[in-house]
């Protein structure tokens, strides 16, 4: 229980430093932005920003891509938190700072959650620069964040996993996906621990098993904030074909050029997206 009473200290500790700096705001909405995804907080309306080695409880990402802040937005008549990036399991440092944003968010009062990635594309059909909204996942992640004390009394020690992501929220991403003219598809996305890309032979058998995309994140965050009670739904940005899919070698400089090139319909979607949400 000693992990759970310091994580529950720094939660306090986080909460009062953010209300010290912001004010009494309670988010509506967070969005966890992925490889890719940092610049959209760049350019959204009434933004306050703090980095986060500043606040108790988060740490400096160390991914090329992900800045390491955290920003509060107006959007509508509602308030959006924006972690700027994300830490993974690859870095080694455990499920803690994986975990850290999600119980933050939930302390904060936020009730829907946005999680996105850059994702390799397995569906034939998928083309670099297309949406996919998270229909369902697999999990190959080799462990599971909820293991251990709960990381919150109100969370069951044995969560459904049957619609981790909210029907309703899918299909407001959808439609703000398609109003802005975007390729945007639904589909399961396959979550490893990295930080290798996969091989052919798993591609194909990932293919096997139902998985439309590949990547390092977002089930974590998915899993715990869905105990948590949030309404949860998930966003890839396809940068790159899958490989064995692919005729060219994987580098995460390429999935990071592939997203700049599909920014502004991402940011077009998510911000429509937050808009609906806000009204």
């Amino acid at each position: 229980m000693q992990e759970l009473s310091q994580t529950d200290q720094l939660l306090g500790e986080a909460s009062a430093y953010l209300r010290d700096s912001w004010g009494e705001v309670i988010p509506d909405s967070c969005m966890i932005c992925g490889s890719g995804w940092g610049p959209l907080a760049d350019d959204l309306p009434d933004t306050q920003s703090l980095p986060y080695d500043q606040i108790p409880g988060l740490s400096a990402t160390t991914v090329a891509g992900h800045n390491g802040q955290l920003h509060l937005c107006r959007i509508g008549d509602g308030h959006t938190l924006i972690f700027q990036g994300r830490r993974h399991l690859y870095e080694g440092d455990g499920w803690g700072p994986i975990r850290f944003p999600i119980l933050l968010a939930h302390k904060l009062g936020v009730r829907n959650l946005l999680l996105t990635n850059a994702a390799g594309g397995i569906r034939s059909s998928f083309e670099v620069g297309d949406m996919m909204v998270l229909s369902d996942h697999l999990n190959f992640m080799g462990g599971n964040p909820l293991i251990g004390p709960l990381a919150n009394q109100e969370m069951p020690r044995f969560p459904d996993q049957t619609e981790v992501y909210d029907p309703a929220l899918r299909n407001l991403l959808v439609q703000s996906g398609q109003e802005n003219d975007a390729r945007i598809h639904e589909g399961v996305y396959v979550a490893l621990s990295g930080p290798a890309f996969e091989t052919p032979a798993e591609i194909r058998a990932f293919g096997s098993l139902g998985a439309d995309a590949v990547g390092m994140s977002t089930v974590p965050e998915a899993t715990l904030g869905h105990a948590l009670g949030l309404r949860v739904c998930g966003l890839s940005c396809i940068s790159n074909k899958a490989a064995g899919i692919s005729t060219e070698k994987l580098k995460h400089e390429d999935v990071e050029e592939a997203a700049k090139i599909a920014l502004p319909k991402m940011k077009a979607t998510v911000l429509s997206f937050l808009n609906k949400l806000a009204g």
